[in-house]
């Protein structure tokens, strides 16, 4: 809600890199899953794997992969992770090649990993090699400057989307938008 996907598109965008912008959310996937869904896996190795298939590491090839909600990334997959990105390679989910990868790796949460870290829910090897630039993106409520261009391009998007002509806002709702608190941030 408050533009973290959007941030990773920028950067993305701005990088030059030829390779698309792949995007996970960690805790929108069960954790059984998401081994499979970010490195992928072969044919047989597990029920159901009928045939092979490419992780998002793999997608993100010459790219960007963007990890939302790391901090819910368990423990053993952040092992992984970590010699993905020391090694650049992956290994599927039953195989025993490796793969060479190259992206460009951006991770997002809305938890406090150095106190995860501090707890020993988060392996601190992985969050100082994530941690190297940054960014917070503060909540809608901390940026009302932003809300008046917001409303703007979501009501252009919706015109376009309709062919219709882009309403006009008067200054009196912009205002009140303004005072809004949405908690919800942009969503």
């Amino acid at each position: 809600g408050t533009g973290k996907e959007l941030v990773a598109r920028a950067i993305h965008t701005a990088s030059g890199r030829q390779g698309r912008l792949v995007s996970v959310n960690c805790a929108a996937i069960p954790s059984e899953l998401l081994e499979s869904e970010i490195f992928g896996h072969e044919k047989g190795a597990f029920t159901g794997a009928d045939k092979p298939r490419k992780g998002r590491v793999e997608l993100a090839r010459g790219g960007t992969l963007f990890l939302d909600e790391i901090g819910d990334m368990p423990l053993p997959l952040q092992t992984k992770l970590l010699r993905v990105l020391e090694e650049r390679t992956v290994q599927r989910v039953g195989a025993n090649d490796e793969i060479e990868v190259d992206f460009r790796l951006v991770c997002a949460t809305h938890q406090n990993i150095q106190s995860r870290v501090d707890d020993g829910s988060f392996r601190a090897d992985l969050y100082y090699r994530i941690n190297v630039f940054p960014i917070q993106v503060p909540s809608l409520a901390e940026r009302h400057v932003d809300i008046p261009l917001i409303a703007i391009t979501i009501l252009s998007q919706l015109a376009e989307a309709r062919g219709g002509s882009t309403p006009n806002m008067d200054d009196s709702a912009m205002a009140e938008l303004s005072r809004y608190p949405w908690p919800g941030n942009v969503r």
